[in-house]
């Protein structure tokens, strides 16, 4: 069997093997790795898992006492409300000022004057544009003063909400809006729309209404502009007859016929009358 050898030196003494059995090594090598594995084996984190709890049921909601008031400023909407039913408002203003006001009938009233004079860009569209506006404007004066009363100042104040503001805003449209529409135009509509006839005028949609009042606006326009048409038609038939008479045929009528138009148109105060039976249209 094999040992280790120790060398040791005594005093006058040759050196001599020292044996350590190997046995009690292996021994001592298994103790020791035995130690370790207990060791390992009893700490929480390799100790068998054990089952999960299960989790607990929520509690049930209780109904708070009293109500919830999302209203600001006593009653009255917030800033971000008004702000977003302004910016709705601005988006549909170009159909209702186009639709729902005297804008249409002034506007075309003037296109017709301006063709009538044999001008083609004076006075320019802006000006006839911003004409139009005013005069819209001068019109329905009395219109927007009862729907700001009526409607946009008691929701401001919080007294009324958006669908009782709207209820009491559109009654003084939808009575101007009558009072302009005419009955064959209005029953066309009415007829257009294949619903059962309304008993009386108010009970109409605005749906319905809107594009009556359009046609009946489109066909004062027109009426209008047939009116000052004819005294300029028969201005240039005038200067035509004279025109070939007189054997200048290469000669355009209209160049000629031009200033006697205006003269003709500033002498009677054309703008004045124009304005007049526009406004008067709508009294």
């Amino acid at each position: 069997m094999t040992s280790s050898v120790v060398a040791g030196r005594t005093a006058g003494a040759r050196p001599y093997p020292v044996r350590v059995p190997r046995r009690a090594t292996v021994v001592a090598l298994l103790t020791l790795l035995l130690a370790g594995l207990t060791v390992l084996l009893a700490s929480p984190a390799l100790a068998a898992p054990t089952s999960p709890t299960s989790p607990t049921a929520p509690a049930s909601p209780t109904t708070p006492a009293g109500s919830v008031d999302i209203s600001v400023g006593n009653g009255s909407p917030s800033n971000s409300i008004t702000l977003i039913l302004a910016v709705t408002v601005l988006a549909v203003a170009p159909s209702i000022l186009l639709l729902c006001t005297s804008f249409t009938k002034i506007i075309v009233v003037l296109g017709l004057t301006r063709n009538a004079l044999g001008l083609q860009s004076s006075p320019p569209n802006q000006v006839l544009t911003g004409l139009a506006l005013f005069l819209s404007l001068f019109v329905m004066g009395p219109v927007i003063s009862d729907i700001n009363k009526d409607a946009v100042q008691p929701y401001l104040d919080g007294k009324v909400s958006v669908s009782q503001a709207y209820d009491a805003g559109v009654v003084p449209l939808k009575k101007f809006l009558l009072h302009n529409t005419q009955d064959q135009e209005l029953k066309l509509m009415v007829n257009l729309s294949g619903q059962k006839a309304p008993a009386t005028k108010t009970d109409v949609s605005m749906t319905t209404l809107v594009p009556a009042f359009v046609l009946s606006e489109l066909k004062g326009a027109f009426i209008i502009g047939l009116v000052i048409y004819i005294p300029f038609l028969v201005l240039d038939m005038l200067v035509s007859a004279g025109l070939m008479s007189m054997g200048m045929m290469m000669v355009s009528p209209s160049i000629v016929s031009l200033p006697f138009k205006l003269l003709l148109f500033v002498m009677v105060d054309g703008w004045a009358m124009i304005t007049t039976a526009l406004v008067g249209s709508y009294t």
